[in-house]
């Protein structure tokens, strides 16, 4: 799978250090580099593409005012010499936020987020139990001392935190030993689909939808503008 990408900043060097590291990745496709935000909306409007990189303090409009901007944005990754500005990107929902001068392996871990999360189609043999039909039934996931067998139809959803992910069920929670990204690839539309770079949420247990918010049970989860033009097409199509 290529991931198409484009490159938003008015420092030469960045861009071309962006454009090496890119180089270096078999899955990234640089579709085209801007020096401003400007330049780079109109291309959006007749292209469509996976991911930008973005930087974040650029003069006439900043890479913060430009995903303002945008109705549907793709997967965004910040690029800044400024960590004041870390916050306002996950508030932002952006899968990853690069502080200069970055390193290719930093580089490199940002791309393979975005590679997961773009991937959920594929399985994981290490986490997912299948039936003769290829159809997922139950996952073992990893919990303190304990190894738990968790149904994929008792998931109401899954909250994301760093190095752990909370599964929640009707009866309970688990807090288990498992990247987010990694247990991602195991839970695939139309029964599972990511509605938040937190979130993923079992579609049969959803209540109600509300602007950006889903309710599943007490629980009220955001929708994240990287996620909702997919969620919002599904709904429209009936896949969900």
């Amino acid at each position: 799978m290529k991931i198409k990408c484009i490159a938003v900043d008015d420092e030469p060097l960045a861009i071309i250090k962006i454009k090496g590291y890119s180089e270096k990745i078999d899955y990234l496709d640089l579709c085209a580099t801007f020096d401003n935000a400007l330049d780079a909306i109109q291309y959006l409007k007749t292209n469509d593409v996976d991911l930008i990189f973005l930087d974040v303090q650029m003069e006439d409009l900043t890479g913060i005012q430009m995903l303002e901007t945008l109705d549907s944005r793709p997967h965004i990754i910040l690029t800044t010499a400024y960590d004041e500005y870390a916050l306002k990107g996950y508030e932002l929902d952006v899968c990853d936020y690069l502080l200069k001068p970055f390193p290719f392996p930093r580089f490199l871990k940002a791309c393979e987020k975005v590679f997961a999360q773009l991937n959920v189609n594929q399985t994981n043999s290490n986490t997912l139990i299948k039936d003769g039909n290829q159809t997922p039934k139950h996952i073992f996931v990893k919990s303190g001392s304990q190894t738990f067998n968790v149904q994929l139809n008792e998931i109401l959803y899954l909250e994301g935190m760093k190095d752990y992910v909370r599964i929640w069920t009707k009866d309970q929670n688990i807090m288990a030993l498992l990247t987010f990204s990694k247990l991602e690839l195991s839970l695939t539309p139309p029964d599972f689909i990511r509605i938040h770079k937190s979130y993923i949420v079992s579609v049969s247990k959803i209540d109600s939808i509300e602007r950006n918010r889903v309710k599943i049970g007490d629980a009220i989860l955001p929708i994240g503008d990287t996620y909702k033009k997919d969620f919002e097409s599904l709904i429209e199509k009936g896949k969900i």
